[in-house]
């Protein structure tokens, strides 16, 4: 059987349409080949080899995508130094423009004028913002993201965030940092990236704190990351419990594994039944981003209007 036909029998014996995938990235060439020179020269934010299995031009990877049976994705982008994220933001735009199954991505750094190119981003239909503090190495509760997160914070706009401290951790990564940009902004809609790991724990109290807040799978629960970084097994129960939260997602193309074996660890998890993977595989983002904006497999509405950037 190929990979394809294995995906597809998953959502298929769920009766589901398809699936949605919250955790993927689709960037720049230069800047994806970039990223990929990290990951094959292992990093130091990567630690052990990381093939990439996707490794393709783009087209063939929205191919790829599609034929899993993928209805909606999107195009994480991230910024790790200042000037870049508005240029990111700005290609981001143009290739959901071009790509109607991708929801509009767009990104952020803390950076003087952030708060004006995050709302541009809002008024032009933006439907996820991706934040790496790992990666871009800053506190997410730098002043000058106090604008940016209550402009996000009132437009409802989720923001896909990797703050747990794995594969390695940075200087400002773990939930500590989360919990007080919260205790400021309540209502953000948080999707914590890999389900918080190594941090599972804390962010799964973080959940129970926020009741906005999701997790997305992305490598959890893999043979790779297993390997270093294993799921606690006390928390199965609360990983059944928050079955509304979570999110499916992959990190295609940058997976050192197959795409069908992070939809089967889900499938073979001790405490799950079909309607906790019917929500993860699709039914929980179908409510979190179907509020704005139109993409295949996602119901439509009309943006958001938010309050304008302070001069």
């Amino acid at each position: 059987m190929d990979e394809p036909e294995s995906a597809r029998r998953i959502w298929q014996a769920l009766e589901l349409p398809g699936i949605v995938d919250v955790h993927t990235h689709f960037m720049p060439k230069n800047v994806m080949d970039k990223v990929w020179r990290y990951f094959d020269d292992a990093g130091p934010l990567v630690g052990r080899p990381w093939p990439i299995t996707y490794r393709s031009d783009e087209n063939a990877r929205l191919h790829t995508l599609r034929s899993f049976g993928v209805l909606a994705f999107t195009s994480l982008i991230y910024a790790h130094k200042p000037d870049m994220a508005a240029w990111l933001n700005q290609w981001a735009a143009g290739f959901a423009a071009d790509t109607p199954d991708c929801m509009a991505t767009a990104t952020f750094y803390p950076e003087p004028g952030a708060a004006g190119y995050v709302s541009a981003a809002i008024e032009s239909g933006t439907r996820v913002f991706k934040a790496h503090v790992q990666v871009g190495d800053y506190d997410p509760t730098d002043p000058l993201l106090d604008d940016v997160w209550g402009l996000i914070e009132d437009a409802g706009t989720p923001v896909v965030i990797h703050c747990g401290s794995g594969p390695a951790p940075g200087r400002y990564t773990g939930p500590a940092p989360i919990r007080a940009v919260l205790a400021e902004h309540p209502r953000l809609r948080l999707v914590i990236a890999h389900m918080g790991g190594p941090e599972y724990s804390e962010f799964l109290d973080l959940c129970r704190d926020f009741e906005q807040l999701h997790l997305d799978t992305t490598m959890a629960f893999t043979g790779f990351t297993e390997k270093n970084m294993p799921f606690p097994a006390g928390e199965y129960g609360r990983l059944r419990d928050m079955g509304d939260r979570i999110l499916f997602g992959s990190d295609f193309p940058n997976i050192p594994y197959g795409y069908t074996h992070a939809m089967s660890v889900l499938t073979e998890l001790p405490c799950v039944d079909d309607t906790w993977l019917r929500n993860v595989f699709h039914d929980n983002a179908v409510r979190l981003f179907g509020a704005t904006g139109s993409c295949p497999g996602l119901p439509s509405a009309e943006p958001h209007r938010v309050r304008k950037a302070a001069p």
